[in-house]
């Protein structure tokens, strides 16, 4: 594997990674741990910004003249980016819901 089905791997890699730790999160918001659940939000704001990365690198390929050709692997890389940052949003507001319970 190479080139840009790497790339879409990687991002399909760390924006999973992400959501999984904001689903973490919201559960120990409901559990009382706010510490813990700031901590996950957090740690996957960071691994999200890895995947972030890697397909802001497509971007400046394509925006530089290479040709990005199409691949049901790159849109799923892009579902699963613009997934991850909805569920972000969603898992800070759900967060916030707990803590003022």
């Amino acid at each position: 594997m190479e080139g840009n089905e790497l790339i879409s791997f990687q991002i399909i890699s760390a924006v999973g990674t992400a959501r999984s730790m904001y689903m973490e999160a919201i559960a120990e918001a409901k559990a009382g741990n706010f510490e813990n659940a700031d901590n996950l939000m957090a740690e996957g704001g960071q691994v999200f910004l890895e995947g972030h990365k890697a397909h802001a690198s497509l971007i400046q390929k394509e925006a530089s003249g290479e040709k990005i050709d199409f691949s049901l692997i790159l849109m799923h890389a892009e579902d699963q980016l613009m997934s991850a940052e909805t569920f972000k949003i969603i898992a800070s507001e759900i967060i916030e819901i707990y803590k003022n319970k």
